[in-house]
């Protein structure tokens, strides 16, 4: 269903569908595709390779946020220590390939300059279709990384071409959104656990 679908005069009434909405999302995840995510990342960062994020918009925030809760959050109380990377955050450098080659390679440039095999990229994109989240995925694999990309919508091109995917099946924005900021805390959290060094100090540890 689509939401909204029709006008809340009040707040009480779309907060109900709005979470509503999100409880039926949650159900509604791969959980064996979770699982497989989960394993692959924290198996690269105790090889110690590299994984890289990317998204555009609200999607390029989402991105940044993980690389701070793995970089600071999963390293904290933990052995392990994450080697990551954002595509979005050095402006000069994506400015000067969107103004001097395409706003298409951003993502793809970055990737053929720093990336080797058996990293991990990360694409965050609610449609799936944006043209530089394609790029960079499709880069991933000339170079021999895997690709796990965090979709909405019907899940675009990325979900197709991407070897690990978390679909979000739904057409709002701000839902398909939460959901993934919501996964990618919950990533970095069990990760985070699965590798604290004492677990008698769990009570005192915030997570």
């Amino acid at each position: 269903m689509k939401f909204p679908n029709k006008n809340h005069i009040e707040i009480k009434g779309f907060l109900e569908g709005y979470s509503s909405e999100i409880l039926n999302c949650f159900q509604s995840i791969d959980i064996e595709s979770l699982q497989k995510i989960a394993n692959l990342l924290d198996q690269t960062i105790k090889d110690g390779n590299t994984i890289f994020s990317c998204g555009n918009g609200g999607s390029s925030a989402i991105s940044e946020h993980f690389v701070c809760d793995f970089l600071k959050g999963a390293s904290t109380n933990t052995n392990i220590q994450p080697l990551i990377h954002s595509l979005t955050s050095n402006t000069p450098t994506l400015t000067a390939v969107a103004n001097d080659i395409s706003y298409d390679d951003i993502f793809s440039f970055q990737l053929k300059k720093y990336a080797n095999e058996n990293d991990i990229l990360i694409c965050v994109s609610s449609s799936g279709n944006s043209p530089n989240i394609v790029k960079s995925i499709k880069a991933s694999k000339e170079i021999g990384m895997r690709s796990i990309s965090f979709v909405g919508f019907d899940g675009g091109i990325a979900k197709q071409i991407s070897d690990y995917c978390l679909h979000i099946d739904n057409q709002n924005y701000g839902i398909v959104e939460d959901l993934h900021q919501s996964l990618m805390h919950l990533l970095a959290q069990y990760i985070r656990l699965k590798n604290l060094k004492n677990f008698e100090n769990i009570d005192s540890i915030v997570f």
